[in-house]
């Protein structure tokens, strides 16, 4: 029987990397990739960034200007991901199978949140562009609408898993649907929703220098005007200083997640 088993699995296995290796493939054919060339060009670029995409003692002098662009870039992911779990509890609360008024209410926060959540933050950045231009505005409600999406499913599921017992619990006592809400729903699902708004503002912060890009601010942009005047040696510090960013405020969240949870 146990060996049945492990056979059925190693089947299992043979066929899905066949699968895979046959989608490969056919992609490869469709898109006319060239394999060969495509790890052979991997030395040279390897050897063009270390001749060229590393910061001089010129670029140097650019920190502070990158710096503030940094901050802008931070601020705008900590705002938007802040001000969407908001509307995201709102519409959680609706959408969640235990604390839902009713079944219409849940299927269309559900459909909202899954509208949102499954259009890019960047497709979002190229939809604002007709209406706000390229500004610091644009690239907040790409990040806005992302964390929207994305937080609404996030806490739906949290408070689904966390709070069905101690709601059930409070019903039987004959408690109001607000007092189960306030008393119960949150304050038991809060830690888990804190974790959720930190990991949203570390993938606001990774997806904001492709947005500052596109809305022409933050330091997507910054990388953008120097990349473009080839000036590589302070395109290269401009990356640098977002990695070490990001590091930081990845252990910072770690940090709060173990405090909290």
């Amino acid at each position: 029987m146990q060996a049945d088993f492990f056979a059925k699995r190693r089947r299992n296995s043979l066929v899905f990397f066949a699968l895979l290796l046959l989608v490969t493939l056919v992609s490869i054919f469709i898109t006319e990739y060239d394999v060969k060339k495509g790890f052979t060009s991997i030395p040279k670029a390897i050897t063009w960034s270390f001749s060229n995409f590393y910061p001089n003692e010129q670029s140097w002098a650019k920190l502070p200007d990158i710096l503030g662009k940094l901050q802008e870039t931070v601020l705008i992911s900590i705002a938007s991901a802040s001000v969407a779990s908001l509307f995201a509890l709102l519409f959680a609360i609706f959408g969640s199978e235990t604390t839902g008024i009713n079944g219409f209410m849940r299927k269309v926060t559900r459909m909202i949140a899954t509208l949102f959540r499954n259009i890019d933050v960047s497709a979002w950045a190229m939809i604002l562009l007709f209406s706000f231009g390229q500004s610091a505005l644009t690239g907040y409600f790409a990040l806005f609408f992302g964390s929207f999406g994305f937080l609404t499913r996030a806490f739906t599921e949290t408070i689904d898993e966390v709070s069905s017992s101690s709601v059930e619990a409070l019903q039987a006592t004959g408690a109001s649907y607000f007092s189960i809400i306030f008393q119960s729903v949150i304050p038991s699902c809060i830690p888990q929703m804190i974790s959720w708004v930190l990991f949203m503002i570390e993938t606001n912060i990774r997806s904001a220098t492709l947005i500052g890009i596109l809305t022409g601010t933050g330091i997507g942009f910054a990388f953008s005007l120097y990349y473009k005047n080839l000036n590589y040696h302070t395109a290269s510090l401009v990356v640098l200083v977002v990695v070490i960013a990001i590091l930081i405020i990845e252990n910072v969240s770690n940090y709060i997640r173990r405090e909290i949870l």
